[in-house]
């Protein structure tokens, strides 16, 4: 359908005061915006990771540059992460609601990715900010066997008017996902319904096994220097991390 530059305002203009109507009701609407004045969506690892897998999904490629565009609008409200769910309001003629359903990561898949990283990961606040070595982070963003949904693990629902298989709404979300996963990159492992403090076990998990291998011929001086701390240390309780 081809819009005049008036009827696209005189719309844009009426689903704003839809909004603001529901806001005086009690309803929330919280526009996702990216960071003003950058030339890409995203500036962190997780979320131009996101954003570049999307690139990889050639049948919808079309349709990805319209959902960029509604996006740097502040079309996107609403964005939530669940297991395996993302939802969404967004501005279009009208109000859209936009629901994105994506596959549970396999478990066996999970299991191979956690064996990849074996060792290597030591902090789950490093595995948030990306910063990990590059064998690590090829793993994460494997476009096969990776943490991110291919396109047959993907299914759409629009209350658009739009039939095609993404309209520019999905598109938007998606995209909008990005932006979400540079502020809270933990969602990432929210979405695919994964434990990514299993990361850290599997590392853990290796040295306490090595350790036990030695038996008792470790001196208190080398448990000091492997661990980081006094062995007097040990008597005091220690608390739970909450990042775990």
């Amino acid at each position: 359908m081809w819009w005049s530059y008036e009827e696209a305002a005189e719309a844009k203009e009426r689903v704003q005061r839809e909004i603001e109507k529901r806001v005086k009701r009690g309803e929330r609407f919280e526009a996702l915006m990216p960071v003003a004045g950058k030339k890409h969506l995203c500036t962190t690892f997780w979320g131009k990771a996101w954003c570049n897998h999307l690139e990889s999904y050639q049948e919808f490629e079309s349709r990805l540059p319209r959902g960029r565009s509604y996006l740097r609008q502040g079309s996107v409200y609403n964005l939530n992460i669940e297991p395996g769910k993302i939802t969404a309001m967004v501005a279009g003629a009208e109000l859209y609601h936009t629901q994105i359903f994506i596959h549970s990561l396999k478990v066996s898949k999970w299991q191979d990715i956690v064996e990849k990283c074996e060792g290597q990961v030591d902090s789950m606040l490093d595995v948030l900010a990306g910063k990990l070595g590059n064998g690590v982070m090829s793993v994460f963003c494997d476009l096969e066997n990776g943490l991110f949904p291919k396109t047959k693990e993907i299914r759409f629902d629009c209350s658009c008017p739009d039939h095609a298989d993404m309209c520019k709404h999905v598109s938007a979300v998606l995209h909008g996902v990005g932006v979400l996963l540079d502020a809270s990159p933990e969602l990432i492992f929210t979405l695919r319904d994964v434990n990514g403090a299993d990361l850290l076990s599997k590392a853990k998990d290796a040295a306490v096994s090595e350790l036990s291998a030695m038996g008792g011929e470790l001196a208190e001086a080398d448990l000091s220097a492997i661990f980081g701390i006094e062995i007097g240390e040990m008597d005091q309780p220690v608390k739970k991390s909450s990042e775990q």
